[in-house]
């Protein structure tokens, strides 16, 4: 079941053009994972997907009562203002305890309740989003870059519990990431997009398209054997290509 279909989708900023004739759609349960180069237009695309962009042109269409759980790239909270997590998580709508507690214990992270979100860490931090973003059960989890600043094995461990929300909640998914290594054998789909659709697909399709290649280099081809099955290597060969 489709829950947000993008339709011929152009966003501009100014006369600039920065995504050109996008058409997908996010289906129920699924996790997208849209990768590009910098300036490609990801989180551009995410914030059309959430409603928070208007598109200069085609049609967004959202199922009748989909909620959305949105964890930003960056959220930037004043150091010396004082605000303990169990705070942040009723913000901007107040959530009663039971539903603060659950979410925390959801994303394994209950003993953040009543710290200062100034102390915590890069990766402790991203989980009190992820439970803010979780709190209401969404019909779509949206990530930009969740993992920026966080170490490999941290980021690993953040793409798997995403896996795991997505299995209890039944969320769909949809995360814009640089870590192509981890991403892709977490993702059901990838989207590569610079300014349009390049490509998109199963990982492993997607890891052997010429388009991909030639924005990512031949060097992402062995990253992403890292997490995937041992006997799934036949794809992860380098092979000669020109850009």
């Amino acid at each position: 079941m489709s829950l947000i279909t993008l339709q011929d989708v152009s966003v501009k900023y100014d006369a600039d053009p920065v995504l050109l004739n996008v058409n997908f759609s996010v289906n129920a349960g699924e996790i997208i994972t849209i990768v590009g180069p910098n300036g490609s237009g990801k989180s551009s695309l995410l914030h059309v997907l959430t409603g928070a962009l208007a598109q200069a042109g085609g049609d967004v269409i959202r199922s009748s009562g989909l909620k959305i759980g949105f964890v930003p790239q960056k959220l930037l909270v004043e150091n010396t203002f004082p605000m303990t997590v169990r705070r942040f998580l009723s913000l901007p709508a107040k959530v009663s305890d039971q539903a603060a507690k659950d979410a925390l214990d959801r994303v394994g992270s209950p003993e953040l309740w009543g710290r200062q979100v100034s102390e915590l860490s890069g990766g402790q931090f991203q989980r009190a989003m992820l439970a803010r973003a979780i709190i209401g059960r969404p019909d779509v989890l949206m990530l930009d870059e969740p993992t920026q600043g966080l170490d490999q094995p941290g980021s690993a461990a953040f793409y798997q519990l995403i896996a795991e929300l997505r299995d209890e909640i039944g969320c769909a998914v949809v995360m814009v990431s640089h870590d192509l290594h981890v991403v892709m054998s977490a993702s059901d789909r990838v989207i590569c997009l610079n300014g349009h659709i390049c490509c998109e697909g199963a990982p492993d399709v997607v890891s052997t398209a010429p388009e991909y290649r030639a924005l990512f280099g031949k060097g992402t081809k062995g990253a992403l054997a890292l997490y995937r099955h041992d006997h799934d290597h036949s794809h992860t060969h380098d092979h000669p290509h020109s850009h």
